[in-house]
């Protein structure tokens, strides 16, 4: 049975476990293999851990995918972040941050269910509406959340990956897609 639950300290090593299979898998082809080849679990445990995204005073929430008591997925959302700065937010649209199930459940629903939970807080907030940013190469992200409802809202931006040995950022195109929390 698939729990939905939210994110708890003791956790940040199982998400950051999720987090990194997500980049590695999903971004495969999309991100040069030696950036994927260098996440480190450990590493993104103790940011989760340093941002304290579990204390419920944060101002995202995470909610995580638990079947047979393994976290196998999990989404973060709060308010929208202005120029994806989480210093500048604007409280009057939601936003998904991040949406990442292991690659042995992709297609089986997990990430429709996680999806809905959050809709369902962001609502919850009083949020009529909800963004979120998308690779732009990434096409079975694009297409599940085209599915789920939202839409390119022509906004668009770069994200900075950076490379090993002092070379310049690649930059990945990020599309921005918009939705509305109508229930």
């Amino acid at each position: 049975m698939l729990i939905i639950r939210p994110e708890e300290p003791d956790d940040a090593e199982a998400v950051a476990r999720v987090h990194v299979h997500g980049w590695q898998h999903g971004y495969a082809g999309l991100m040069p293999p030696e950036v994927l080849a260098r996440l480190n679990v450990a590493a993104w445990a103790q940011r989760r851990r340093d941002l304290g995204t579990a204390d419920p005073e944060h101002p995202f929430t995470t909610l995580l995918a638990e079947r047979d008591g393994a976290v196998i997925g999990f989404t973060t959302f709060g308010p929208y972040r202005n120029n994806q700065d989480r210093a500048d937010l604007d409280h009057t649209l939601g936003e998904v941050l991040t949406m990442y199930v292991e690659r042995a459940h992709w297609g089986d629903g997990t990430a429709g269910r996680l999806l809905a939970a959050a809709k369902q807080r962001l609502a919850g907030r009083g949020w009529t509406a909800y963004r979120l940013w998308v690779l732009r190469d990434n096409r079975r992200a694009r297409r599940f959340y085209e599915r789920a409802g939202l839409s390119p809202d022509g906004e668009r931006t770069t994200y900075p990956v950076p490379l090993a040995g002092g070379a310049p950022p690649l930059g990945l195109v990020e599309l921005r897609y918009a939705g509305l929390l109508d229930g």
